[in-house]
């Protein structure tokens, strides 16, 4: 860990669509930081509630970027990022925001080789009322070199968009996003690349607040096993660029990450169970996947209670009757189908697991 380098500079990039009851707040707190050396660069993807105006009342306290097409949240982190000079640069999304100390935090963490800082954040609610912390303190942010477990299960233990910043260095190398396979998740790939390019460093006090809402992708409410195989093909869209960028370090990715990664097989069977007619791989098996997801669990980053109550929610998918196997699953990947009961319990359960 170094002292702070006066010399470096720090870009926030707020990625906006119609999102003007948040969009306030998120300045602010771009423009409140305690680090001297902040730009704002607020990206609106034609917006079209009241979010320009909004934009145009900072005048030069902010560099406004006014997209003339609707191009997504990769297409107006491209444009953005077009606008940086900082050093470091963090995408903030419109309905999240900063806490005053999070520039300066990230770099007083910051050292030579650093290509991704990542901290915890908030979760709050639609009104801003914190409900827990995420990832949840029990799950652990990988740091380090982490490049090697991407390259053998396709993910590591990261964060969400708003709790990521990243070297110039980095993005320069990974830049741009391909807007049509990254259209809803700049952050899915950004945080599958740039560890190729240097080290990761976890903050593990929350530095921000990451917003829960209906209107976010994050919880749209769509059936399962759509939402399932969306997810499904951006690992895949994932998988691809990994590749194009280990290759340029000389780094390998695995023949099939996903079946080494329980999250991807948490996506793979809940499209299995819900909707096999339209199941992506015709050759999966209930079985099959279960043992993958079961033995993943078992090295996921988190505590030994945690890991074996994971594993055990893959035997009672892979091994169980079709309705309770469809049950335990959706109530593991959306939390709004779990009854007050069941929610509260997996609460407890997981104070108590570590």
């Amino acid at each position: 860990m170094m002292k702070i380098n006066s010399n470096m500079s720090f870009s926030i990039v707020i990625i906006n669509y119609n999102y003007d009851i948040y969009l306030k707040q998120a300045i602010e707190s771009a423009l409140n930081q305690s680090y001297g050396r902040c730009e704002v660069i607020v990206v609106d993807d034609k917006s079209t509630d009241a979010s320009r105006k909004i934009m145009k009342s900072y005048g030069e306290r902010i560099q406004a970027v006014y997209r003339e097409t609707n191009g997504g949240m990769s297409a107006a982190a491209n444009s953005g990022f077009n606008r940086t000079s900082g050093d470091v640069v963090l995408f903030l999304d419109a309905d999240d925001y900063l806490y005053p100390n999070a520039a300066e935090t990230m770099l007083e963490a910051w050292s030579e080789g650093t290509a991704q800082i990542q901290a915890r954040l908030h979760l709050v609610n639609a009104k801003g009322e914190i409900e827990d912390i995420f990832p949840p303190r029990e799950l652990n942010l990988d740091e380090g070199s982490v490049a090697s477990t991407l390259g053998s299960r396709g993910r590591y233990s990261t964060t969400v968009t708003s709790g990521l910043a990243f070297s110039r260095a980095a993005l320069d190398a990974v830049m741009p996003i391909p807007e049509v396979a990254f259209n809803r998740s700049a952050d899915g790939y950004l945080a599958a690349v740039v560890p190729f390019y240097g080290t990761v460093t976890a903050i593990n006090v929350p530095l921000g607040a990451y917003r829960r809402h209906d209107s976010n992708h994050s919880g749209f409410q769509a059936n399962i096993a759509k939402r399932a195989r969306w997810r499904i093909d951006h690992d895949e869209h994932r998988y691809a660029a990994m590749r194009r960028h280990a290759a340029n370090v000389g780094a390998s990715i695995a023949a099939s990450p996903g079946m080494q990664d329980g999250t991807h097989l948490e996506q793979r069977l809940a499209s299995l169970l819900f909707d096999p007619e339209h199941h992506p791989y015709p050759a999966d098996d209930r079985l099959t996947l279960a043992f993958a997801g079961a033995r993943a669990a078992l090295s996921a980053p988190m505590s030994p209670k945690r890991r074996g109550i994971y594993s055990a929610m893959f035997v009672v998918a892979g091994v169980f009757p079709l309705f309770i196997s469809r049950r335990a699953l959706a109530w593991k990947l959306e939390r709004s189908s779990r009854p007050a009961i069941i929610d509260r319990a997996a609460g407890l359960l997981r104070r108590i697991s570590g």
